[in-house]
């Protein structure tokens, strides 16, 4: 069962290319469509640029959307009023790429791990504060650091905080926004690993937005490949890396390092010129699907 159905969504920004022209639209998603199942793990992969961290914040209506619809839970999410996306918020949370600007400098660890509680109406301090050190448990910080600030901590453990931060109202549908891209080799595969197991044990379903293919075989059950706005491949992780149908895919396949330094693999040069960037989705294998 679909928990997230996302159906023709659209952004578009006005933008001038200088004081004296006239605005003129740019748009960073184009007619994306894809469901995630309840309890899966969907890849959203591309370049920087290709509009996939734009999709997952329109999802959450953090950017408003241009066009499109958003169901979570069978309800419309492009339509709730604020009072209602703010409850939604409460089941619907985000990891964000950078740690180090996506944690007030100026707030204690225990201030910004509670504060989604605070927003959400939890006045006892007492059961915040015991709420908070069961938070730092779970992303492997000891509550006694509840008191530093960020600026007291590794980039891996600003991050470990910002997922107690997205855990605290026991949301069931997490975004996690390029959540290592930042961080170096040995940390990012803690980081990985804490939130394939926090996956697993509070039985998440995850949006995994990344750059980084090797990230995502890993993780993911399903992926989606964004080129220009658009999704260009789609399916089952193990059918997309082992027969890619898109030629964009093909070569991104194809730049992934080898850790067998006397092995050989074939780079595929991209051709943009030679794809038909119309070209709409459509099956090429069983739940497979490349706009070719």
């Amino acid at each position: 069962m679909a928990i997230l159905e996302v159906r023709h969504l659209t952004k578009t920004f006005a933008q001038r290319r200088s004081w004296f022209s006239a605005a003129e639209a740019t748009t960073v998603v184009d007619d994306v469509s894809f469901d995630i199942e309840e309890g899966e793990t969907f890849g959203l992969v591309g370049e920087s640029g290709s509009g996939k961290t734009t999709t997952g914040r329109c999802i959450l209506r953090l950017i408003e959307p241009t066009s499109g619809e958003v169901r979570f839970k069978g309800e419309d999410v492009l339509s709730f009023a604020p009072a209602r996306l703010r409850a939604a918020r409460r089941d619907m949370q985000i990891v964000f790429q950078d740690p180090y600007s996506s944690l007030n400098p100026r707030m204690r660890v225990s201030a910004i791990v509670a504060e989604p509680l605070v927003i959400h109406g939890i006045r006892d301090r007492t059961r915040r504060e015991a709420r908070v050190a069961e938070l730092l448990q779970l992303v492997g910080l000891e509550p006694s650091m509840a008191r530093r600030h960020p600026r007291d901590f590794s980039g891996g453990q600003r991050q470990r905080i910002a997922i107690a931060r997205a855990l605290a109202l026991e949301p069931s549908f997490l975004i996690a926004d390029e959540p290592v891209s930042s961080l170096d080799m040995t940390v990012q595969a803690q980081v990985m690993d804490l939130l394939m197991d926090l996956q697993r044990r509070l039985k998440l379903t995850c949006l995994f937005i990344a750059h980084d293919l090797r990230l995502v075989e890993n993780v993911c059950t399903r992926l989606a490949v964004m080129y220009r706005a658009r999704i260009i491949e789609m399916g089952p992780t193990a059918a997309v890396f082992g027969s890619p149908k898109h030629p964009y895919t093909q070569a991104l396949l194809s730049a992934i390092p080898v850790p067998d330094p006397a092995a050989r693999r074939q780079r595929i040069v991209f051709n943009d010129a030679a794809i038909n960037g119309s070209a709409t989705l459509r099956a090429v294998g069983d739940g497979h699907f490349a706009a070719i």
